[in-house]
């Protein structure tokens, strides 16, 4: 697969920043509070620009901006290959000219498509305004939720998926999550091998981000069909399901409990969903093979490390 010409610019804001706050309640602190710095994650407004045209503007953290855009167009259907983004462009914004308040600047990212995906985005492009929260946003009416499963091949490794090589990975995420680890209240994506070797993560203050983050760079890598499956440091909603299964990834595996929507679509797509992921237990709600797991196995499958 022939890749985009990116540019590579160092990120044009920084991801975390220092701010001045007073603790109150902790033992040994005066009554009046103790001035201290604390780190705080950034959330910055990125507008994704398609050929001139913007497109979505979403809250996310200054970071890997170039990864972000690509896996969000391909994940959202914009491109159907990394071949299809021509460039990307990315470049701050001040305040005053984005019609921002003072000392919040924005970013925009500026895609150069095919003439083919951006006619189509043309045809189905609405309103869309993102943030770090979950919601549908800019959608006037159920069908233009658009629900449609998007099948995933079947993968002959999809059993080695199991809770022993799921749990592997997510030992050893935290390391490797290193503005969390400032910051707080910043959710990982990350990708393992079938053997459960960490590869690689992405970190955002959204969700959604981060997992673009981490589809765009195994896009720009040409390693979006490589085995393996995608973990999350979040819950498992039916759009993280959706945007793995577009791009025929086959499992994926949430730190927190997945909603009731997230396992019906991953069931309707044939990807494998592990949930609850926390050591020594972990839930197998969808098996990825041909048949939903009935409410019976799916209780059964409830699982702990010997």
């Amino acid at each position: 697969m022939s890749q985009p010409d990116t540019d590579d610019p160092e990120d044009t804001l920084p991801p975390l920043s220092r701010h001045a706050v007073r603790v109150f309640g902790e033992r040994g602190v005066a009554p009046e509070g103790e001035l201290r710095d604390d780190t705080l994650a950034a959330e910055v407004p990125v507008a994704l620009v398609f050929n001139g045209v913007s497109h979505a503007v979403m809250m996310a953290t200054p970071q890997d901006l170039e990864a972000f855009a690509l896996g969000f167009a391909l994940s959202e259907g914009i491109l159907d290959t990394a071949s299809d983004c021509r460039g990307i462009d990315v470049r701050t914004v001040d305040a005053s000219d984005a019609g921002l308040p003072d000392g919040m600047p924005g970013i925009e990212v500026q895609l150069e498509i095919s003439t083919r995906s951006f006619e189509r985005l043309k045809d189905r492009r609405r309103s869309l305004a993102g943030r770090t929260g979950c919601g549908v946003c800019g959608v006037e009416s159920f069908a233009g939720l658009d629900l449609s499963p998007q099948p995933v091949p079947p993968r002959d490794w999809i059993e080695r998926i199991d809770l022993p090589t799921v749990l592997r990975a997510f030992a050893a995420m935290p390391p490797r999550q290193v503005f969390n680890a400032e910051a707080g209240a910043i959710h990982a994506a990350a990708w393992a091998t079938v053997d459960g070797e960490l590869t690689d993560l992405m970190e955002d203050v959204g969700r959604h981000n981060a997992l673009d983050k981490l589809l765009g760079r195994l896009a720009q890598a040409g390693r979006l069909q490589e085995p393996g499956f995608v973990l999350m440091s979040s819950r498992g909603s039916h759009e993280l399901v959706r945007k793995c299964a577009r791009l025929g990834i086959a499992a994926m595996a949430t730190i927190s409990a997945p909603t009731a929507m997230g396992v019906r679509m991953a069931e309707l797509c044939g990807l494998r969903f592990w949930g609850l992921c926390r050591a020594p237990r972990g839930v197998l709600y969808a098996d990825g093979l041909a048949a939903p797991l009935s409410s019976a196995s799916t209780a059964s499958a409830t699982a702990s490390m010997p």
